[in-house]
């Protein structure tokens, strides 16, 4: 009987095809057969572990956001010595699309978000999925706070979805050129250099 681990493996070796195609190409371009081709194995394979292509789809998104969470959690390291502010830096310079592995989950994400737009199934997996980064970001803010190196009165939760939220179309300007990545992780210093420095101001 095959082990758990041979079926996540497989799984993955046919979610990395969806990535690869959906990058290139767009979600549009994303069938049974041509994700068993660039995969390497039988469409009847395909079929077996993921059903039909809306399963497909919804399957590979599940897996690379698995992935993007771990990569942002191994991002942020060990560290026993480090500060909120530099965990909360290590995790946003992680998001940045640099990288070809980074870059690609970046693209198939936004191949996501454009097909979702007219997928009632998929529009439902993003407005369903945990708004974990934003707690998180929060969560270090509020620990930034009890070492009086945040503002007490901060609201965290807005600060911490605005903080993403610029992030987030800072990715866009990498991949567009428009910024290089020292660029950007410039401003983002600049913005935790404000969230950290308030409770200066507030004494």
């Amino acid at each position: 009987m095959p082990r758990l681990a041979d079926h996540e493996q497989r799984r993955r070796q046919i979610a990395e095809a969806v990535w690869r195609i959906a990058s290139a190409r767009g979600l549009e371009d994303v069938s049974l057969r041509k994700v068993a081709a660039e995969a390497g194995v039988s469409l009847r394979l395909v079929q077996y572990y993921f059903g039909t292509r809306d399963d497909l789809l919804l399957g590979a998104l599940e897996i690379l956001n698995a992935d993007a969470g771990e990569s942002i959690r191994e991002g942020i390291g060990p560290e026993e010595d480090a500060t909120p502010r530099e965990v909360l830096r290590a995790m946003l310079v992680g998001m940045l699309p640099v990288g070809d592995e980074r870059r690609t989950r970046y693209l198939v994400h936004l191949a996501y978000f454009v097909r979702s737009l007219s997928d009632p199934g998929l529009a439902s997996a993003f407005s369903a999925a945990p708004p974990e980064l934003e707690r998180l970001t929060a969560d270090l803010l509020a620990w930034g706070r009890d070492r009086g190196e945040v503002a007490p009165d901060l609201e965290l939760m807005p600060e911490a979805e605005l903080l993403l939220s610029s992030v987030d179309g800072l990715q866009t300007s990498i991949i567009l050129g428009q910024r290089t990545p020292e660029a950007v992780i410039a401003l983002i210093d600049h913005q935790l250099d404000r969230l950290f420095s308030l409770a200066n101001v507030a004494t």
